[in-house]
């Protein structure tokens, strides 16, 4: 593995591909942290072994595992998917994996990018971090791919999309917020985007999810599902705090143009009801220092555009919720190549994301080079029975 810190993506011809395009497999993370996970982590992790399966049936899964949880994930993970000891300080593979780019011949590489637990010590969500920001560089290594070295800037995963096309969402919210980049003009931030990314232009959303403790990631609000469509997380009930935040994207949105000149094609996705943290479930966690992590009925972000595209499958969230069968219809229409899993996933959720956000791809070769998956194109749930 070399680390590269001379050259940028953009200038060796590499950039980051859609979620949609061909995969050569994925990253999870073995949750364990006692104040994101109630009660243990045991039922977070068996919602992250069901999401590691589901994805596992059309590409290759590695689940990262402490020194402590090695043996339970190895035991609990069925032997298709490998298991291999690393420590983090948390399980959210999309913020602080590495973000793979590709170049025209199928080659990847990583990029390493700075993190600090959404905030750093400004509005962070945790300290230290230090393990979580070595992970990106370690997993290159393991993968054999060489990484460019960005730690100077502060990004996470879960806050860009891109069509792969040359174009990438992001929230104000997010990356504007103090405890990021705040020295940069957001000018500044576009560059960085276009020489890390390989894209042309950015589109910038006001806001995501209510009371997303990350600044409102992109990746629980809007999200790319073919070059030039968008779906959208949306409520129709104007007294949710949620619906101006929806419908200020939803301006952006169809005005936007992407880079290849086109009007973006906006597709709603109903949100659940608002869910709410139970008290039970509070004191299932523990202190982070000497402060509560939730407290009781506060409300969760809960958005089905969390969802994870693997080459055969959709991995979506369900909530129980009586939206959970509309929003699966409408993914399945979008995806009709693909097959629709809903994994009742309010044990992730509690920790403070969902699917997508414990998910991080890893890029195959170009779309035509070879053949992604087999799907069967039907809709299936999952649930705790």
């Amino acid at each position: 593995m070399r680390i590269l810190r001379d050259t940028t993506p953009s200038r060796d011809g590499y950039h980051m591909p859609g979620e949609f395009e061909p995969h050569e497999g994925c990253l999870m993370i073995f949750p364990e942290r006692a104040d994101s996970w109630q009660y243990g982590a045991y039922a977070a992790r068996r919602a992250f072994v069901r999401v590691a399966e589901a994805i596992a049936r059309s590409e290759k899964v590695t689940v990262c595992a402490g020194a402590a949880q090695y043996d339970n994930a190895r035991s609990m993970l069925p032997p298709h998917i490998r298991v291999v000891e690393m420590e983090s300080d948390d399980a959210w593979a999309r913020d602080y994996c590495p973000t793979f780019v590709r170049n025209g011949k199928g080659d990847v590489r990583g990029v390493d990018w700075g993190f600090n637990a959404w905030g750093g010590l400004h509005d962070g969500l945790y300290f230290p971090w230090d393990r979580d920001n070595r992970m990106a560089r370690k997993l290159c290594d393991l993968l054999e791919r060489d990484v460019y070295d960005k730690r100077d800037f502060i990004l996470e995963g879960g806050s860009i999309h891109v069509d792969g096309e040359g174009t990438c969402l992001t929230t104000e919210a997010c990356l504007l917020s103090r405890g990021r980049n705040p020295d940069l003009t957001r000018e500044q931030i576009e560059e960085c985007l276009r020489e890390y990314l390989g894209i042309s232009t950015v589109i910038w959303l006001p806001c995501g999810i209510y009371n997303d403790e990350t600044n409102e990631h992109v990746d629980n609000i809007c999200a790319f599902t073919a070059p030039g469509e968008v779906v959208l997380s949306w409520t129709e009930d104007r007294e949710d705090v949620q619906y101006a935040m929806s419908a200020a994207c939803l301006e952006v949105l169809e005005r936007a143009v992407d880079a290849k000149g086109r009007r973006l094609k906006v597709h709603r996705l109903p949100l659940p009801g608002p869910v709410t943290i139970t008290r039970e479930e509070c004191q299932g966690l523990d202190l982070n220092g000497d402060e509560p992590t939730r407290t009781p009925g506060e409300r969760l972000a809960a958005s089905y555009v969390n969802f994870y595209i693997s080459n055969g499958h959709i991995v979506m969230p369900g909530f129980h919720d009586p939206a959970d069968e509309q929003a699966r219809e409408i993914l399945q229409g979008l995806f009709p190549d693909r097959e629709v899993v809903q994994i009742y996933a309010r044990d992730i959720l509690i920790g403070g994301g969902n699917i997508h956000c414990i998910t991080q791809q890893i890029p195959g070769e170009p779309p035509g080079a070879a053949a992604g998956g087999k799907p069967d194109g039907g809709a299936t749930t999952e649930s705790d029975g």
